[in-house]
Order: C-alpha cells, then structure tokens, then sequence
C-alpha cells in the first residue's frame, strides 16, 4: 500500500482558464517518487500550462494538487524548495557566461560565494560545458542552452524536476544527450516530470506516460499499457523463397487462427498475434513444411498509433489555437 511520500506528485480535477478558453480541463495525475513521469501531447495541449500550475507559477482555478504532500497552492513556499524547473524558453542571460549564470542561481539560493562557484564548476563538468565555461552565452549552441538551463535548475539539487519539453530543437545527438542525463538524475534519486510532444522520448524515458489532448488526459500507463491499449502486437516474417507465401499463410491461419496479410516485398508477410505462445508452433508447421524463414521479429503497436486512435490525429499535430498555452509557458 502507497504511503503519501511515495507520490512526488499528486493532483486531481486541475484546471485552468485563459478568457473563454479551457487550457487545462480537469486534469489528474500520480507521479511516484523516483521515477521519470511523461506527459505526452501536441502543442497547445495544456502541458505546461499543468506544469505551471504544478510549480506555483499559475493558480488553478480549480482542483488540488500537491508536492511531496505539500499544497501548492496554500504551501507554494516550501514547494518551491522542492522542485527544479526548466521551462521551454531560456531562464539564463546571455549577457553572462555559463559560470556566471550558475553562480547567480546558487546566490539567490543562498548558498554562499564559495558554495555557489564549487556547485556551479561541478555542473559544468556533470553536462560537459566546463571548456565553455567562461564563454559569453551568445557564443552557444542552442543544445549548450538546454544544458545550461537544466544545470541551473540543479543548483539546489531539488527532489522533484520539472522539465517542459526539454529537447525541442536539438539535433538527435544533443537529444540522446540530454536523455543520458535525466536517466542519470533519476539513478540519483531525483523524480522528473517531463512534458514532450517527441513519441520516442515519451518511450524511452517515461516509467509512466500520461497522454494528454485539449487539456485532458486522455489516458494514461506504461508504454507498453497505451500500445496495449490499441491493438496487439504483429508477426513479421520473411520468407527464403517468396512462392511459399500462400502456403506459409494456410499455417498462419491454422495455427494463429488469424490471416495473414502478404506486402508487396515478396516475401514479406503480417500477422496478427494474439497468443505469443503459439509462434513456437507456427515455427515447428514451417519447419515440417520446408517453409523457410529469412527474418522474424515482433512488431508492437507504435505510441503514434496509440495518440492517433485516442484523438484521431497525430501527437506531432498541434491544435489550431494554442496561444493560451504558449502563453503559461512564457509566464513560467
């Protein structure tokens, strides 16, 4: 049974109005401590409008939510102490230099001089800017940025992180840089909650992903719960020899009980797979058949698939109006 520190995050029925528009409609989610939560949908969904109401820099207009137990609304002070957050625009200047920025942070922190440039110099050397570090910002690439801005949101080494959609714009390596760091944070014991629109950073991250749509969640799981969720998972096989297609269908549907569909590479053949268990037996009929197989493997549903059947567009799609969102970002 769940204690209440067990739960870095905890909000039911949170909502959110900007004039006639509902950016955040009833939203709930469970966050366990320990763990990196994904809140995956479009631009304009109401991401981080939630975030900004999860980190005490918007009100919510109605609902609960809670940090480690503490209310943020009633408590926002010692939420405050608790979490990090870097939020999709820059928090940094770009008139200092990546320690200078560091060292500002830490001061306003209340560590001491001392205390802030040893925890600025570890920083640096944690996400690889220490040959940057008295470079002016404006020399940055927008990767070193992204860097930049999580370092400061370490400074306090808060429990709880908030990260808004922290690798839009970077290029792939930058990207699977940055994943290689929250993994690293979460080994650390730190909890993230992560806001991203990207399906394979949703994937490779999140313990648990909540999919979010016009400010509601729409469902919410594991990774493999959502694919799940939409269909099962399919056999993909290839043949040696493309004219034993037929006969390798009449044993699908045999012993999968299913049909299989051929694809216009010879050879290639789709089916549907409902019980994994039965693919040893399908295996052993080919075999007895002289049906040779070229490859095999096992294909699941995609997370794509899963945000298309829920909302009937794809994640990457961005509503027609999502200014109000933009705009509780730009307040955060």
């Amino acid at each position: 049974m769940s204690t209440p520190t067990d739960w870095a995050v905890e909000a039911h029925g949170l909502v959110k109005t900007f004039g006639e528009n509902r950016a955040v409609d009833g939203v709930d989610l469970n966050v366990r401590a320990g763990t990196v939560y994904g809140v995956l949908g479009p631009n304009g969904a109401g991401k981080s409008t939630t975030i900004s109401m999860l980190a005490t820099l918007l009100r919510p207009d109605a609902g609960r939510a809670t940090i480690f137990g503490h209310d943020v609304v009633r408590e926002a002070q010692i939420v405050r102490q608790l979490i990090g957050v870097t939020a999709q625009f820059a928090s940094v200047d770009e008139k200092l230099s990546a320690t200078e920025n560091l060292v500002v942070f830490g001061r306003l922190l209340g560590l001491s001089r001392s205390e802030a440039r040893r925890k600025s110099a570890e920083l640096l050397e944690e996400f690889g800017l220490t040959e940057a570090a008295n470079r002016p910002l404006a020399k940055f690439s927008g990767g070193m940025r992204r860097r930049l801005d999580l370092a400061s949101s370490l400074i306090a080494q808060p429990p709880l992180i908030f990260l808004d959609e922290p690798t839009t714009g970077l290029d792939p390596r930058t990207r699977q840089q940055m994943w290689d760091t929250i993994r690293r944070l979460v080994t650390n014991g730190s909890t993230v909650l992560l806001t991203t629109q990207y399906l394979e950073e949703a994937d490779q991250l999140a313990d648990r992903i909540a999919v979010i749509d016009t400010g509601r969640v729409i469902a919410e799981g594991t990774a493999d719960e959502l694919k799940a969720s939409v269909g099962q998972s399919s056999l993909q096989l290839r043949l040696v020899e493309s004219q034993d297609a037929e006969d390798a269908r009449r044993a699908i549907r045999q012993v999968l009980g299913a049909e299989a569909t051929l694809s216009p590479e010879a050879g290639r053949i789709t089916a549907p797979m409902a019980d994994p268990d039965r693919v040893t037996d399908l295996l052993l009929t080919f075999r007895e058949a002289g049906i040779r197989l070229a490859e095999i493997s096992v294909q699941k549903p995609t997370l794509d698939e899963v945000f298309l059947t829920l909302t009937g567009h794809s994640a990457e799609a961005a509503p027609a109006d999502d200014t109000n969102d933009q705009k509780a970002s730009v307040n955060a």
